[in-house]
């Protein structure tokens, strides 16, 4: 694969001096501060492997948390500003602190898109996302069991010491023991989800089933909070605004970008306006039967001219929907569609043998590579992207459309709001 505009003479005419880049990250309840570190860290390293410097520095204006950029690539000077659009507050509200209310959640969402069909559909695109789904689902009623047979372990071996030493069963202390110890394993197992991600993933899939794919109060306020944000850039001295949507922040990203768009009051020469989705999920909300924003908002901005939307995806990314293309597999894709550009990030050609293996089994970690350096870059390079000197739309000009894109209407619910 071959880098675009890397080196052209058309790209250094149209390059970028100032950029701010907005980022939406996924369901994630981690304070902001983590994209920083990870940004400043894999940048160094990506300029390493790459040959360009990025200096991270603090944030010059505005109250929202993020950072400024200054980057030399290709002799070539672009000074670009980070905000993180923080929802974080609303991931850690849907959480629930209970076991028993997980197990709750967990049956929820499992009704939900077996009842009505959408998990059907879902494994029709691609198996990943879905075993993805189904593993905390696993994971999760696998626990109690384990703790049930643990504790009739220890129930067993007390009742057996007891009887072999004073030759009774004092019964009472060998049944508190053993809920003891199921206690102990489950509330083990929830202390160490950090590692399992099974209660994350739970509260995860439900929290856009909850509402069967409508967007709740307290997140149609959030979205229209990111679209003034956007708004505002959009009048300000850049010369690209940028917006990343991560995971499940790229259907957010899609329904600020539309509010925005649909405003209509933005200037006539405004600076480019670009979104860059990576490892999208839209399918698992705009699937369910209430998604009618969603939907409508994908189909609008499918077709809107003042843009650039690229959507890179991995097929070995397990928990993204790889290459599908997220209005055309929700059915609400016209012949008048212009985006997104579906590509793939192609995971095993852009890592190293080495590192590949090192990664290949680490589903969670592969689900944010798109945020990492590539030891093999090709033509998506996301430094490059949000603080070099060439736009997303130079960038990937006259760029196809990956072969094994999936573009067939899937969802069974079309319907959009008005």
């Amino acid at each position: 694969m071959k880098s675009i505009h890397s080196h052209s003479e058309e790209a250094t005419a149209l390059r970028v001096k100032r950029r701010k880049v907005f980022y939406i990250p996924g369901y994630d309840p981690i304070h902001p501060r983590r994209y920083r570190e990870l940004y400043r860290t894999e940048s160094k390293d990506q300029g390493r492997i790459s040959g360009y410097d990025i200096e991270l520095s603090a944030k010059h204006t505005g109250a929202r948390y993020g950072w400024h950029v200054n980057a030399d690539i290709d002799g070539h000077v672009t000074e670009s500003d980070f905000e993180v659009l923080v929802w974080s507050d609303i991931v850690r509200d849907s959480m629930s602190n209970t076991s028993a209310a997980t197990y709750a959640q967990l049956i929820k969402t499992a009704w939900i898109h077996i009842s009505i069909g959408v998990l059907w559909r879902l494994m029709k695109l691609r198996k990943g996302p879905v075993i993805a789904a189904l593993y905390p689902v696993v994971f999760l009623l696998g626990q109690p069991g384990f703790a049930f047979w643990l504790g009739t372990v220890v129930y067993r071996l007390l009742n057996w010491a007891m009887q072999a030493g004073v030759g009774l069963s004092i019964w009472p202390i060998s049944m508190t023991a053993a809920v003891v110890a199921s206690w102990c394993v489950l509330r083990w197992f929830k202390t160490n989800d950090n590692k399992s991600f099974a209660y994350y993933l739970i509260h995860d899939y439900s929290y856009s089933a909850a509402t069967y794919g409508a967007y709740s109060p307290a997140l149609k306020q959030r979205i229209a909070e990111f679209s003034g944000a956007i708004f505002d850039a959009l009048h300000g001295d850049v010369d690209e605004v940028l917006v990343v949507g991560h995971s499940s922040g790229a259907h957010l990203a899609v329904s600020a970008l539309v509010d925005v768009l649909r405003d209509g009051n933005l200037r006539t020469h405004q600076p480019a306006l670009a979104f860059l989705s990576v490892g999208q999920v839209v399918p698992m909300v705009s699937f369910l039967p209430d998604a009618d924003e969603l939907r409508r908002d994908l189909h609008y901005l499918s077709e809107a001219v003042p843009l650039t939307w690229v959507d890179v995806t991995a097929p070995r990314d397990g928990c993204a929907f790889a290459l599908c293309d997220p209005v055309a597999v929700s059915g609400v894709a016209r012949s008048t569609q212009r985006w997104p550009l579906v590509i793939s990030a192609a995971f095993s050609q852009t890592l190293s043998a080495a590192r590949w293996k090192a990664l290949r089994w680490r589903f969670f970690r592969l689900h944010f590579q798109y945020l990492w350096a590539f030891d093999r870059p090709a033509d998506y390079d996301y430094f490059q992207i949000s603080a070099g000197p060439v736009s997303l739309a130079e960038r990937f000009k006259g760029r196809a459309p990956s072969k094994s894109r999936i573009v067939r209407a899937v969802s069974k619910f079309t319907k959009t709001a008005p």
